[in-house]
């Protein structure tokens, strides 16, 4: 595809970015990201996919708008409460750029669902709350090889890692068992404080532009912790366990199952 003279200008100072240029700004009007969660992760990464011009978004939430949330999760305002947040974000999305095709998933997701849910998607990015989502994203990105950026969050840190399918480690080759119910603060016991929530997101945009852009390195293999409070980083490297349930030699799991709900912060 060619730029017009209204994408160049709306891209210009990401296109003179030699990493960028023209071709990488087409590859990224081409390209296609599912978002899982329009929450604390979900909404700094979807606003900025959609001003760095990705074309295609997907967005997954199931979840109504709440007061709680406005601390954090910036695609959504007091206007907004009560109304779905896959639908609020979606508005926010297009009036950043009333040319892209912003589709929305309004419902759970759950194993009778993410495969089709995820079919067609050139990357999916999860900002989901909770432990059994999160294994699930990972599932069905591995079950069909799409890239996965996750993330998560809890009160000043927060971590994350990239999944290049058969390609290094997944998700379950660095926490191979969810953690049992009890045994992890509730979402409303936790807390998290809301830029740590911008900062991941961000940073989740930021992978998911160079895995479409096939530019940089990339956290596969890697998973890196942020601290905010100590501001300091840091990089633990991950290996593929030839025993993963999911993505090991012989994978002991080849369906999808919905795991017991275990919260994190969004």
């Amino acid at each position: 595809m060619n730029l017009t003279d209204e994408q160049i200008a709306r891209y210009s100072r990401q296109i003179i970015v030699p990493e960028v240029g023209a071709a990488g700004q087409e590859r990224l009007l081409a390209s296609s990201v599912l978002v899982v969660g329009a929450g604390g992760l979900g909404s700094p990464a979807l606003l900025y996919l959609a001003a760095a011009g990705v074309g295609r978004i997907g967005i997954v939430d199931g979840d109504s708008v709440d007061v709680t949330n406005l601390q954090r999760q910036i695609a959504h305002r007091t206007a907004d409460i009560d109304a779905n947040k896959a639908a609020s974000a979606r508005e926010k999305l297009l009036a950043i750029d009333p040319a892209l095709d912003v589709i929305t998933y309004e419902y759970s997701l759950i194993a009778a669902n993410a495969l089709e849910t995820f079919a067609g998607w050139g990357l999916v990015l999860d900002g989901s709350d909770n432990f059994a989502t999160r294994y699930l994203v990972n599932d069905a990105c591995v079950l069909l090889d799409t890239p996965l950026v996750s993330a998560a969050i809890l009160r000043f840190a927060g971590q994350l890692t990239t999944v290049v399918p058969h390609d290094g480690p997944c998700y379950r080759c660095i926490y191979p068992e969810q953690p049992p119910a009890g045994s992890v603060p509730s979402c409303s016991q936790a807390g998290i404080l809301g830029p740590v929530a911008g900062v991941l997101g961000a940073l989740q945009a930021v992978e998911a532009i160079k895995v479409l852009l096939g530019r940089g390195e990339i956290l596969k293999g890697r998973l890196l912790v942020v601290d905010t409070l100590g501001m300091r980083t840091q990089e633990v490297a991950v290996e593929r366990r030839r025993d993963c349930a999911r993505c090991g030699e012989h994978p002991a799991m080849s369906e999808l199952t919905d795991g017991e709900e275990t919260c994190s912060a969004r």
